[in-house]
């Protein structure tokens, strides 16, 4: 069995979404265990409303819960909360194999690195979800919010956990690296760019292709885009802007007279799948890269479809050996060799 914690209470619209996700989960996979930490009572009420295998899920009662408002250094403090206890449970029993929660994105990192810890090496975790593009597979952005500032190291390091989870999580033997930058050229970006570019260039065991600017995310060769955290975050928030804006603009147009409600009729399959191709919740959260084991941070306002998608990526990953597979290509690419010491601090 593959042993998976999920913080029932993380997430707006908990314990409702979360209980569900869990439920659909353990109906498609029966090799997965959950166990479910929060509010007893509210995740019993919950659970009654389906149906599922009993003997594959446990409760976990824990009486606090952290908030979105929370500052994250002083949220994992409350010991108490289904965040930190199940933290604390994957940390200490070496049978339980990774976290899924939807809840507050600081106090996520901050436990995962305080609590859980990182891969030896590892200098900063990194937040790396998985981008629909125009292949119909998807690019890995890494980082997308976990360090708004970064050194030149940090990101070769995002460079080697991305592509670690691209062979893993998705089979892909060589993937495709670029680095998110203001223009395609050599040259282009400040010092931190310049440098990391330089550093990728030298990298073994990377297949780095060069710069890339935010329109490749979604519609380049790239199996991987390397990022800050600050720049990620407004790339994915713009993605995800602006596949809403097509939704939107698309409803208006079929609603505007006979002629185009028709249209939509002709054309409503093809929407369907269009719609299904760019949805960013069929995979599930981001990857929190970098820890010692796995977890996943999916949207705060996750549905059941996205808790039931991060479970079955949890279990899939962990099965694929992601942790191992991080340590083997860290140890390929040498960045202590490649980087001077003063750098990689």
């Amino acid at each position: 069995m593959i042993k998976i914690l999920l913080d029932a209470m993380g997430g707006d619209n908990a314990p409702q979404s979360t209980v569900q996700g869990a439920c659909d989960a353990l109906n498609a996979d029966k090799e997965i265990y959950l166990i479910l930490t929060g509010r007893k009572d509210d995740i019993e009420g919950e659970l009654s409303k389906y149906k599922y295998d009993k003997s594959r899920l446990e409760i976990v009662d824990c009486s606090d819960v952290i908030d979105m408002n929370d500052i994250p250094t002083e949220a994992i403090k409350k010991k108490g909360s289904s965040l930190v206890s199940a933290y604390w449970m994957l940390k200490k029993q070496e049978d339980i194999c990774a976290l899924v929660t939807a809840g507050s994105t600081g106090a996520t990192i901050v436990g995962g690195q305080l609590i859980l810890g990182r891969i030896r090496g590892i200098k900063r975790p990194a937040l790396c979800p998985a981008i629909p593009n125009s292949r119909g597979t998807f690019t890995l952005l890494c980082d997308c919010g976990a360090n708004a500032e970064c050194k030149p190291v940090m990101l070769c390091q995002f460079a080697v956990l991305a592509s670690a989870y691209a062979q893993v999580g998705f089979g892909i033997s060589s993937p495709k690296v670029g680095l998110l930058n203001n223009g395609t050229e050599e040259h282009k970006g400040d010092p931190l760019h310049q440098q990391t570019y330089k550093y990728l260039s030298e990298m073994k065991g990377i297949n780095f292709i060069g710069n890339v600017e935010g329109r490749d995310i979604m519609m380049g060769e790239c199996d991987v885009v390397v990022s800050d955290g600050f720049s990620g975050n407004i790339a994915l928030k713009s993605l995800e802007g602006c596949g809403k804006l097509v939704s939107e603009v698309m409803k208006k147009e079929f609603k505007k007279n006979i002629g185009s409600k028709l249209g939509y009729l002709f054309a409503r399959k093809t929407i369907k799948n269009m719609r299904a191709q760019l949805d960013f919740d069929r995979f599930g959260g981001a990857l929190l890269l970098g820890l010692k084991k796995v977890v996943i941070k999916s949207h705060g306002s996750s549905k059941p479809q996205t808790i039931a998608a991060s479970i079955a990526n949890a279990a899939q990953i962990y099965r694929n050996g992601l942790v191992p597979a991080v340590e083997k290509l860290l140890s390929e690419v040498d960045l202590d060799a490649l980087i001077p010491a003063e750098e990689n601090q």
